[in-house]
């Protein structure tokens, strides 16, 4: 390797990637194979003993507390890791608990609880893992060949998806020919793979080992902001985290009400919203009692806090093609093929296979073709310019749902084939946003936050989750559903419509706060 490319950044890449990828790839398989038949077997299986009109919002609410609880744990792996063990060793434990919770699923497909607790283990396995392993990619790189890091990304993206089309295509398939036990078992078989084949590359990896206890970490940093005093000033900023405080404190207090998730998830984003505020108006009291390189990094993690919280709309509509879209995609025409001389039909849970077969496509056009075209032009495609739009995109897949859907409820026959330009759509907006995302997580987190800043990222999912939660409990209210009945449109469609006009909202400030935006470089040195 030349000294040039090494001041370029585009030194060799790290040997051990392949095993990464690898893990990755089985372990999206052994996800998304139980995610995407997760809604159906709901509906036609375990939830047999509700009422039939009630089993399809039941199935809806399940799955996005499932999801809720997925990208919650995160931020409980990303402290594991950060402050005790190291992600290797977190990862690696963590697998393990998610390989019991798809033997729970396999085992206990005909008992509730036996089934909900197989996904509580699958959630805290896969949501622990999840930000630690996009992290872990980022460690085997340094200055000398940080810019493959961007390939690594884009490849590591792409092999999450090559997994979920195959579990998309195939285990639907399996639940309706071979049953639940064998659907459930194979992503479960999946899972153990990925263990032994991430433990198999364990004596080539680089290990960052996790921080010692920080005296300038950023909750002293924030804490010490917070109850400064300064002659002459109120402290505001302790004020409106105390409120945050107090609003976590009543939104648990509806929890009867409420529900459990959709409180204590409300309480956690009022204590991080009010909390980062306050934080915010008071953080250059911090100067002196702790050094300037500490309490700008806490301003830089605040800045990045504000662009995840800017892109929960998008994770509201994205996570809604395994719930609402298949419940539509229930009551359309299924679509028939002849290959080879035999029939095929889709159903509804197989539609999701687009998403991933259209990230494989997009991602190198994208490299290769569009962002090359763009810079030719004169225009660079940073990374908040890609996610702004890629929230456009996915707003504007949400009308075209909405629209197949007010055609169906005015009684015209709707073929599945309908959904191919949302799935387009909405896949497009997730290449701009999420395999994005995942590299502006990394390379604007200071060193010490890495994991947690990632575990912040995929919270943003639960945020995401939380709305749709929030809305689907609205529309059970009679007020809500007459005043929806005045606009001319099915409850259904109009939540589409509602989704569509918040991702559009949330771009329009998304591309007005970046403009704001001044990115910074954490790789390593």
């Amino acid at each position: 390797m030349s000294q040039l490319e090494k001041q370029d950044g585009n030194g060799p890449m790290p040997r051990q990637i392949p095993f990464i990828v690898g893990t990755e790839g089985c372990e999206r398989f052994s996800f998304y194979g139980m995610r995407n038949i997760l809604t159906p077997f709901l509906i036609s299986t375990l939830l047999l003993f509700l009422p039939e009109g009630d089993r399809a919002s039941e199935a809806k609410h399940v799955f996005h507390t499932f999801v809720i609880g997925v990208y919650f744990f995160p931020l409980l792996g990303g402290w594991l890791a950060d402050r005790f063990f190291g992600k290797y060793d977190t990862i690696f434990w963590l697998s393990l608990v998610y390989c019991a919770g798809h033997a729970c699923l396999a085992i206990w497909d005909d008992n509730v609880t036996g089934f909900y607790t197989g996904l509580f283990l699958i959630a805290l396995g896969s949501g622990g893992i999840k930000p630690l392993i996009s992290a872990f990619v980022g460690d085997q790189f340094d200055q000398t060949n940080k810019k493959k890091a961007k390939i690594v990304y884009d490849i590591f993206y792409w092999m999450i998806n090559f997994g979920s089309f195959f579990a998309s295509l195939l285990m639907p398939i399996f639940l309706k020919d071979f049953g639940p036990s064998i659907a459930f078992g194979i992503p479960g078989a999946l899972m153990f793979i990925a263990t032994i084949v991430f433990w198999s590359g364990r004596k080539k990896y680089i290990h960052v080992p996790p921080a010692p206890p920080d005296p300038h970490s950023f909750t002293r940093v924030a804490r010490t902001a917070l109850l400064a005093h300064k002659p002459g000033q109120s402290r505001t900023g302790l004020t409106v985290a105390l409120l945050g405080a107090a609003g976590a404190v009543a939104a648990l207090a509806m929890s009867y009400s409420w529900g459990f998730v959709i409180a204590a998830c409300t309480a956690l984003v009022l204590l991080l919203a009010f909390g980062s505020i306050g934080t915010a108006m008071q953080l250059e009291r911090a100067r002196g009692a702790h050094p300037d390189e500490a309490v700008d990094g806490v301003r830089a993690v605040l800045r990045i806090l504000i662009v995840f919280a800017l892109v929960t709309p998008f994770f509201s509509l994205f996570d809604q093609k395994a719930s609402t879209w298949i419940v539509q995609a229930n009551d359309m025409v299924k679509p028939t093929f002849s290959l080879f001389g035999s029939s095929f039909t889709f159903v509804p849970a197989q539609m999701q296979a687009l998403n991933p077969m259209l990230v494989m496509i997009l991602i190198p056009f994208n490299n290769l073709v569009l962002y090359p075209a763009l810079r030719r032009m004169g225009i660079e495609p940073t990374p908040l310019r890609r996610m702004t739009t890629g929230i456009v995109f996915s707003a504007l897949s949400w009308i075209v749902i909405g629209s197949v859907q007010v055609a169906m409820d005015g009684g015209t026959p709707m073929s599945m084939t309908w959904q191919i330009l949302p799935y387009a759509l909405l896949t497009l907006g997730e290449v701009l946003v999420s395999a994005t995302g995942l590299e502006f997580a990394y390379s604007q987190s200071p060193p010490s936050m890495k994991g947690v800043i990632m575990a912040f990222w995929f919270l943003a999912t639960t945020v995401g989750s939380l709305w749709v939660l929030i809305v689907n409990a609205s529309v059970k209210n009679d007020v809500v559903i007459a005043k929806i009945a005045t606009s001319g449109v099915s409850v259904i469609a109009f939540q589409m419509f509602f989704f569509a006009g918040f991702a559009f909202l949330a771009a329009f400030v998304f591309g007005w706060y970046a403009t704001r935006y001044k990115m910074v470089d954490n790789y390593r040195n």
